[in-house]
């Protein structure tokens, strides 16, 4: 039984989430929430209980994918339910289903209106995202890609500020229209291999002019959910309006997707591509990791600056991963699981202090320190991390990057390392006007402090990000050998002999 169950972890991992999302809805009972909100959070339970094994049977000198299953699907087109996970996609699925937990718990006191309807929305997501991380057909992967936006768009249409329905409609319309353009490209590689398995892409040769057209498809889908500047702008207003469980699963899963998309189809499928528009991807990285944190030193919103702040450090990951070194890409990886601990805190305290005074305006609040101490310190100590305080999370990743960058180039990692000064700098803003200083008005004078559900949110996540920040060996050691097969891979061309027309060689950094 336990072979069995092992043999068929990822199945599980997906639909135990869902099952336990429809459950919710069809048990649903409008004079018993506290039922409901139980039965969502055992669903959640169960489901980061079943995501743990990945981790405690996983091989870590395998870099290959591992836990594989499936079967045959739609024959008449060769698409397959085809499942596996390496060492990228394991850390992810992880982050996944503890965030779940987080966002159940988060919502007990907070949500009131369409209680079931609100937790199944995130269950059923969470199995969705599993299973874009562990997709390996590429029309099972683009399945699960698209599906998850319907519990996110409601998530947000229903539960969400005064103006979100503009804010879904933006959301939706960005990622559908970069979506598109990548299932031209699974159509293309289709009709050209005659499979839609993902591996079978990795060893295909084609000359560089097509690997760039579909990487540029990839592009347009993968930059979107990152999201990389100048496609961005979706993401403050989704932030703005989506409620505190929204904003959490955005910044600390829903961004991530698309990074390790970058990592699954766009570099191993277009390796020269990859090389050759390289130039371009670190300038875009560079802009939001500058441009963007100097748009959030302005910001009065605190969702609005903690939204800039995550494009910032996004533009961590993406630098990362085209510096084309282990600590580079290994540093994204960190980074990465670092920015959905951080991210998911800061929101969760900005939820704090709407429930409690209903606004997000910075110069609202003032000398919150003085009645919710210990709501403070906690806040303080996500802030910090969030502008790469060593001894946490914020600093390692963006070390590792740092480190990568000035292997391939000075400037590069002279223009990153900028981040650390305008992090601080808006992040010690709006510490110092938040949290700092006299009471500004009486909303804040009778604030409360934490109560235990709340004190325990932040205190899990405070331990997990000084953990991955004192001892990422278990992190990294999970993703090390992926990564090295990753990077030989990208070294080695596929472009046969005479096949390039129309475009100089691709050149490395």
């Amino acid at each position: 039984m336990v072979a069995y169950c092992i043999q068929h972890i990822l199945s599980f991992a997906i639909w135990t989430p869902v099952l336990a999302g429809i459950a919710v809805l069809f048990t649903a009972n409008d004079n018993k929430p506290d039922t409901t909100r139980w039965l969502a959070l055992a669903g959640s339970i169960v489901s980061f209980l079943v995501t743990i094994p990945l981790y405690t049977h996983f091989n870590f000198a395998d870099g290959g994918f591992q836990f594989q299953e499936g079967f045959n699907w739609i024959p008449a087109f060769n698409i397959n339910y085809h499942l596996g996970v390496d060492g990228i996609a394991v850390p992810l699925i992880l982050l996944t289903s503890f965030t779940t937990v987080i966002v159940v718990i988060a919502a007990w006191e907070v949500i009131e209106k369409r209680v079931a309807q609100y937790m199944a929305c995130f269950l059923i997501m969470s199995g969705l995202m599993i299973g874009v991380f562990s997709a390996l057909d590429a029309i099972l992967y683009y399945v699960f890609w698209e599906a998850m936006l319907i519990p996110m768009f409601l998530a947000i249409g229903v539960w969400g500020g005064p103006n979100r329905v503009y804010a879904t409609v933006k959301f939706f319309l960005y990622t559908l229209i970069g979506s598109l353009l990548m299932l031209v490209a699974f159509i293309y590689l289709y009709l050209q291999t005659g499979s839609f398995e993902i591996v079978d892409y990795y060893n295909f040769p084609m000359p560089l002019n097509v690997q760039v057209l579909i990487f540029l498809a990839f592009f347009a889908a993968f930059a979107v959910k990152i999201p990389m500047w100048p496609v961005h702008t979706w993401l403050p207003d989704a932030h703005v309006e989506a409620p505190t469980g929204g904003s959490v699963v955005l910044a600390a899963i829903a961004l991530k997707l698309g990074g390790y998309s970058f990592l699954r189809f766009a570099m191993p499928i277009a390796p020269d591509a990859a090389h050759y528009l390289s130039g371009y991807m670190i300038a875009l990285s560079l802009i939001a990791i500058v441009y963007i944190a100097l748009v959030a030193l302005v910001q009065k919103d605190m969702k609005k600056l903690i939204a800039y702040s995550s494009i910032s450090h996004m533009g961590f990951v993406t630098l990362g991963f085209f510096i084309f070194n282990d600590l580079g890409l290994e540093g994204a990886m960190v980074q990465m699981v670092s920015h959905g601990f951080i991210s998911a805190a800061m929101f969760l305290c900005v939820g704090v202090l709407y429930d409690r005074v209903h606004s997000r305006q910075i110069d609202a609040y003032g000398g919150v320190a003085n009645t919710m101490p210990a709501f403070a310190a906690f806040a303080v100590f996500f802030a910090m991390a969030n502008s790469g305080l060593p001894g946490t999370s914020g600093f390692v990743g963006e070390f590792m990057v740092i480190l990568g960058a000035i292997q391939a180039n000075f400037w590069y990692a002279f223009l990153a390392a900028l981040t650390l000064i305008f992090g601080a700098a808006y992040t010690l803003w709006m510490v110092k006007r938040v949290f700092y200083g006299e009471v500004a008005n009486q909303q804040v004078a009778v604030l409360k402090d934490l109560n235990k559900r709340e004190f325990l949110i932040l205190a899990i996540l405070a331990m997990l990000v000084l953990a991955l920040g004192v001892y990422p060996h278990p992190l990294t050691e999970m993703t090390n050998a992926t990564v090295t097969q990753l990077l030989s891979h990208l070294a080695q061309s596929k472009l046969p002999a005479g096949l390039v027309s129309g475009l100089p060689a691709p050149t490395g950094l």
